[in-house]
């Protein structure tokens, strides 16, 4: 290959707006992309270790994998190499010149120039390599991939400018060697104590040795790094900010973890964990197809960055390390078989999260309010997929109510603040949080003081399907089936039981709407409204049709039932009206109210109007009115 032109590409657009972003002082902090290389040459090191228990020729001496850094100061030039998996050259333009994630369209709409925001989410994205180019005025990559031959190395140099150049090179080991040619205002970096600060601060707990060199300088390069991995050292040496800075090195997170749990177990499965809650969701959260789970090794050997086993879909936020004494794998040794070993750690890594974030509610309500409003919907997944935590996961529930407006309310506080002869959870689910707050079927719960639960999830109607009581209380959706409100001081209007006229009103809404509604019914709900719409105990709602509709299913159709407050001045006028074809319209208006305030779309909002303007200015409203 030695020999071969070099080329030149353009970067994919997203790369070129971060680059842009970066380059112009994205991060309050320059020195963060010593951490984000460093721990690129872990994983590559890592990587070649695992590739290396199916080729062991690959890595004849794995003792030997090891960080160099090299500080130039003639050329201004900081350089971080590995000896580590390397990159081919389809790779290097893969990972160098594009990114390919799934959730790239998403992460460039979000970026809005604000500092501290973008680099929450680029820091959420995994593009730390990057970051080099806060520093440099150039960056050249050589690689070599494992297995590969010196002259089948690839070099690939970038201004950040917008283009990049691939070419032919020649290396002499395997692994990647990243120089940096500093600008003018980074020459702090090129001050030994600086570089050897750096190292302690975020990349001490690196298992594999970071050797600092001075070019120009007679000394061997010196090991800078304790080089111990840091869920193996005991808990009472580690400071809070080394569990940071560990998070940030496995994540590429640029934000603080909320929590985190550090656990050792012996006895018949031993193994080492240790758990992290993030502060802020991944953009690809609602992807449950992508990468999830914990960095997985086995007796110190890494075997995967993301082993999905050990944890339940529901807690795929969750982010650490796992280092079991022994497991069982298959013969490609990447896969881990599904042996009692695994099932056991899933089981209790599954626990300690829970009891985690239990405990931060507890103990740090506005930190677990930033956990809830980042993850609560992913929790409540757990709802309908892990029944024998389904308890536990009901506590950790956060809903806004009839009560508060922030979603800060649990079920045992709600069961805590039930009314007089109350013996029922009541919940509303609605389309926005807007829409449930105003919705007419709170009317009478407010009358008496009963706490309603508003939720507005679009899993919500799905999940709550599994959970039918707390605490030995049922649940009941407020806007389904008859309701009976508890036992107490009635008030007179919502007495619902209606005399000979009524009955024969509700028997013309019935054959009026006879293709909309399945029964028109007085009911205890309204004290305000005209009418309101309530779905059968057993009907699909309207969320839950759209969704399964959006994903190609059949759905039965069914309607509605209207209930309505024969107290209302809109049905007493419409009990007044002879002309039947009249009497229809009215109708359909009093029942498309009822399809708006539960925030759906109406059929034919064209209708709508003509009858608005007809109840307004009679049959023959004025040419100027508007």
């Amino acid at each position: 290959m030695a020999g071969t032109a070099a080329e030149t590409f353009g970067f994919q657009a997203e790369v070129r707006q971060l680059l842009h972003l970066m380059i112009h002082s994205l991060y309050s902090d320059r020195e963060i992309f010593l951490r984000e290389l460093i721990s690129n040459a872990s994983d590559a090191n890592d990587k070649l270790r695992f590739e290396a228990l199916k080729a062991p020729e690959l890595l004849p001496d794995a003792a030997g994998l090891a960080i160099d850094i090299e500080i130039d100061p003639e050329a201004k030039a900081i350089t971080v190499a590995d000896n580590g998996i390397g990159m081919s050259r389809e790779e290097i333009i893969e990972q160098l010149g594009t990114i390919a994630h799934s959730g790239t369209s998403r992460f460039v709409s979000q970026l809005s120039g604000d500092q501290k925001k973008d680099s929450q989410l680029i820091g959420q994205f995994g593009v730390g390599f990057y970051s080099a180019f806060i520093v440099a005025r150039e960056v050249r990559v050589e690689t070599r991939r494992a297995g590969g031959a010196a002259d089948a190395a690839i070099e690939w140099v970038s201004n950040g400018e917008g283009e990049y150049s691939v070419g032919a090179a020649s290396k002499e080991t395997v692994g990647t060697r990243v120089t940096l040619l500093l600008k003018d205002d980074a020459a702090e970096f090129l001050d030994e104590y600086r570089i050897r600060t750096l190292i302690r601060k975020y990349s001490d707990h690196v298992a594999f040795p970071i050797r600092l060199a001075i070019r120009g300088k007679d000394q061997a390069p010196e090991q800078v790094n304790e080089a111990r991995a840091l869920w193996t050292r005991p808990r009472s040496e580690i400071k809070d900010e080394d569990y940071i800075e560990f998070y940030r090195h496995i994540t590429h997170d640029f934000s603080d973890p909320l929590s985190w749990s550090h656990n050792k177990v012996e006895g018949k499965r031993e193994y080492t964990s240790l758990l992290y809650i993030p502060s802020s969701a991944p953009l690809d959260l609602w992807n449950r197809d992508a990468p999830r789970g914990v960095k997985l090794y086995v007796q110190r050997v890494f075997i995967t960055d993301r082993a999905a086993e050990f944890l339940p879909l529901y807690l795929r936020f969750v982010r650490g390390v796992l280092d079991a004494g022994d497991l069982a794998l298959n013969v490609s040794r990447e896969l881990l078989q599904q042996d009692t070993g695994v099932v056991a750690i899933r089981s209790a890594l599954t626990k300690r999260v829970l009891e985690m974030l239990a405990q931060l509610a507890e103990k740090e309500p506005a930190k677990y309010s930033t956990f809830w409003s980042e993850f609560g919907a992913t929790l409540k997944e757990g709802l309908a997929e892990d029944a024998s935590h389904r308890d536990k996961i009901a506590a950790l529930l956060r809903f806004r109510s009839t009560r508060t407006e922030a979603a800060d309310r649990s079920l045992d506080a709600y069961v805590a603040g039930f009314a007089a002869g109350q013996d029922k959870i009541y919940y509303l689910i609605a389309e926005s949080a807007t829409v449930a707050a105003a919705s007419p079927h709170l009317e009478a719960f407010r009358a008496r003081d009963i706490e309603v639960l508003l939720l507005a999830d679009r899993i919500d109607e799905w999940v709550l399907q599994y959970l039918t009581e707390y605490q030995g209380k049922a649940l009941r959706n407020v806007s389904r089936g008859e309701l009976e409100l508890p036992a107490g001081d009635q008030d007179p209007k919502l007495e619902t039981k209606p005399d000979r006229e009524q009955k024969d009103l509700l028997k013309r809404l019935k054959r009026a709407l006879r293709d909309e509604v399945e029964e028109v019914r007085p009911g205890v709900r309204l004290t305000e409204s005209a009418a309101c719409i309530v779905l059968g105990e057993q009907d699909l709602g309207f969320g839950l049709r759209e969704m399964l509709k959006a994903t190609g299913q059949d759905v039965p159709e069914t309607k509605p039932n209207l209930e309505v407050n024969l107290g209302h001045p809109l049905l007493k006028r419409l009990a007044a009206e002879d002309d039947e074809e009249r009497f229809a319209r009215l109708a359909g208006l009093v029942f498309d109210q009822a399809v708006l305030a539960e925030g759906r779309q109406l059929k034919d909002p064209a209708r709508f109007v003509r009858t608005l303007n007809e109840l307004l200015f009679g049959n023959e409203p004025s040419a100027g009115a508007e």
